[in-house]
């Protein structure tokens, strides 16, 4: 753990924006400020799933607030995250660049799941020790993650489509809180978590824990209420259902502990824990102050201690392919001696670049275990489409776009999704994939050289030993069809 450091973790939901600021100081963290803003970013997609302007702009000056507070905290401390509404925009792109433009700090988007691992990780370490397995459930603005885990690792996740936000616009639209609308709101929360019922009912699990702000203000209520001691009971979410309807009207609430900014959400948050607890059969959940930004805070430590799950998850995945690690290793040999030898000329950040090249050298073949024809497409798909935990999903994304250029013709075109902050760096790192597997075409490392690599810009030179080369001609042949299919993309290549 880096020692008397600032960190920063921001955490863009659907409902609200959340941003904390933590100091490290003798391997303890100390929370030294909290920034919340509700945006509402959920409520701005139109059918087609588009961001209306309004609540662009009004996300966008939430943003600009945070990247003032941010400007004195090292880029390497702090993570951005989107997640339910971000993965759902129907082109993302251009609103995650001027997001990050607006943040200071490049704005990743993590997958459901990946959502649910962060979430466990922050509930977890703000609770006691314990041996026994755990429920949580995390209710967001636009899904709700549902976790079991011991101590600090979870065991199964899943990320469900619905949310406070989200069920407050199919549920109660028009403001109204009939006893209809409630039970049809609580019936298609059930709905929503039948499929993954089985693997997460009470016999799996000592106790539950819930996470957010939902679930957080439904304790408040229930409390100020009298209606629980302490933390939320089904009892208690029967009395909230029936003052709700009671009420009549979102905008008629007047439930003691319920913030103004809360009201037009909560009968949404309130029907979906309330599907979660009938459909699990949890009597009694205690809630918990941690969640997802924590979660960011103590995934970040451990890459600094090296706990990186994102090497785990890569060499998990390389196995359940059957990549042949004997080859990878080799690959992975030759890949990192040539990044070493173009680290100064390219400016490269040594660590990164040597983490991001390995991950890829152990995945370029996962898509053998599909099909030998075009198994570097396959291996896209895969990628794309994997479960990586740790990984955002562009990160997986260039992942996935290295592995299916590391062989045939060089696909330009898929590097232009990379950001562009990025796209230069991921090119390069995808030519020395390409140039480590043409050199261990023979798959043995048996009268393989140690070739001398140099760059300039995209100018690329390797040196062999004198006469290695008139020894191995099948290699001379592969140099020069790579040096043609590299021209079109701008490199050039060049061996002796």
């Amino acid at each position: 753990m880096t020692l008397n450091a600032n960190f920063a973790a921001i955490d863009l939901g659907s409902n609200s924006f959340h941003m904390i600021v933590v100091r490290i100081e003798n391997d303890q963290i100390h929370v030294i400020d909290r920034l919340r803003e509700m945006v509402r970013l959920g409520g701005g997609l139109d059918d087609k799933r588009n961001l209306t302007p309004e609540v662009e702009e009004r996300a966008l000056a939430c943003l600009r607030q945070f990247g003032q507070r941010l400007k004195a905290i090292p880029s390497r401390n702090i993570r951005a995250v989107g997640t339910n509404t971000f993965r759902r925009i129907r082109k993302p792109g251009p609103f995650l660049r001027r997001a990050s433009e607006a943040l200071g700090h490049p704005i990743e988007i993590i997958a459901g799941r990946e959502e649910a691992r962060l979430v466990y990780l922050g509930v977890a370490h703000g609770l006691p020790t314990s041996s026994e397995p755990r429920l949580v459930v995390d209710i967001g603005g636009g899904s709700t993650e549902c976790i079991i885990g011991r101590g600090f690792e979870p065991m199964q996740r899943e990320s469900l489509e619905m949310g406070c936000v989200s069920m407050t616009h199919r549920a109660f639209a028009d403001g109204v809180i009939s006893e209809s609308a409630m039970e049809s709101a609580v019936l298609r929360a059930r709905m929503k978590v039948m499929p993954v019922r089985h693997d997460f009912t009470r016999d799996h699990w000592f106790e539950a824990v819930g996470s957010s702000g939902t679930i957080r203000s439904i304790r408040t209520v229930l409390r100020e209420q009298g209606w629980c001691d302490s933390g939320i009971t089904s009892a208690g979410l029967k009395k909230l259902r029936r003052a709700l309807v009671k009420a009549g009207r979102s905008d008629a609430i007047t439930l003691k502990g319920l913030s103004e900014e809360r009201k037009p959400v909560f009968a949404g948050g309130v029907a979906v824990l309330s599907g979660v607890f009938k459909e699990l059969r949890i009597e009694q959940m205690r809630v918990s102050d941690q969640a997802l930004r924590e979660g960011l805070i103590y995934d970040m430590l451990g890459r600094f201690d090296d706990e990186d799950v994102r090497g785990r998850a890569v060499m998990a995945l390389a196995r359940r392919f059957g990549v042949n690690e004997a080859h990878a290793a080799r690959v992975e040999r030759t890949a990192v001696a040539l990044l070493v030898q173009a680290l100064d000329a390219w400016e490269l950040d040594a660590s990164e670049c040597t983490e991001l090249l390995s991950w890829a050298v152990w995945l370029h073949e996962i898509g053998l275990a599909i099909a030998h024809s075009q198994f570097h497409k396959h291996g896209f798909y895969l990628l794309t489409h994997a479960d990586m935990p740790g990984f955002t999903r562009q990160q997986q994304y260039i992942l996935a776009a290295m592995v299916r250029g590391h062989r045939r013709k060089f696909p330009d075109k898929l590097f232009r999704e990379v950001p562009s902050g990025k796209r230069v760096l991921v090119r390069r790192l995808c030519v020395l994939l390409r140039l480590a597997v043409l050199l261990n075409r023979m798959r043995s490392s048996a009268n393989l050289p140690l070739a001398r690599f140099a760059a300039d810009g995209d100018a690329l030179r390797l040196r062999f030993p004198e006469g290695w080369l008139d020894a191995n001609p099948l290699i001379r042949a592969e140099l020069e069809r790579e040096n043609a299919r590299l021209e079109p993309a701008g490199f050039r290549l060049r061996f002796a």
